[in-house]
């Protein structure tokens, strides 16, 4: 029987996080056609898609370490990159929508953000009046 050596090892397991990247991105995907509403897709595309990104560029990073024995800078801005910026562009598209009256589904059971919308939307009515 022959052993598996160091780098076999840490190769088979960059490869198996770029798979599980991938997996999670159909997941992804298959979750943006079957919601129903704007704010449930956009869930599912920032939330899975960022840690299928996240999953996937960490795995190529390892990779590249273990053949090149080189650090990838561009790998790493990439990480960091995608986890800031993804959630936050997920919100504001979140934010933009609900303020532009896009309607919940039916089966949306609750809207947390309502009361205090519509709070600022009366304290901005007053001042406007004053």
């Amino acid at each position: 029987m022959q052993s598996l050596s160091v780098n076999e090892i840490f190769e088979f397991f960059a490869a198996s996080l770029i798979l599980l990247g991938s997996i999670i991105s159909v997941i992804s995907a298959i979750g943006i056609i079957r919601f129903r509403d704007v704010y449930s897709r956009a869930h599912a595309a920032t939330k899975t898609t960022t840690v299928a990104i996240l999953t996937t560029l960490i795995g190529v990073f390892l990779y590249v370490w273990n053949n090149d024995g080189a650090i990838s800078v561009r790998l790493m801005l990439g990480i960091v990159f995608v986890f800031i910026t993804a959630p936050v562009s997920g919100h504001l598209v979140l934010r933009a929508s609900y303020r532009a009256n896009v309607k919940m589904t039916e089966e949306t059971v609750e809207d947390e953000l309502k009361l205090a919308y519509e709070k600022k939307v009366q304290e901005e009515a007053k001042k406007e009046n004053d």
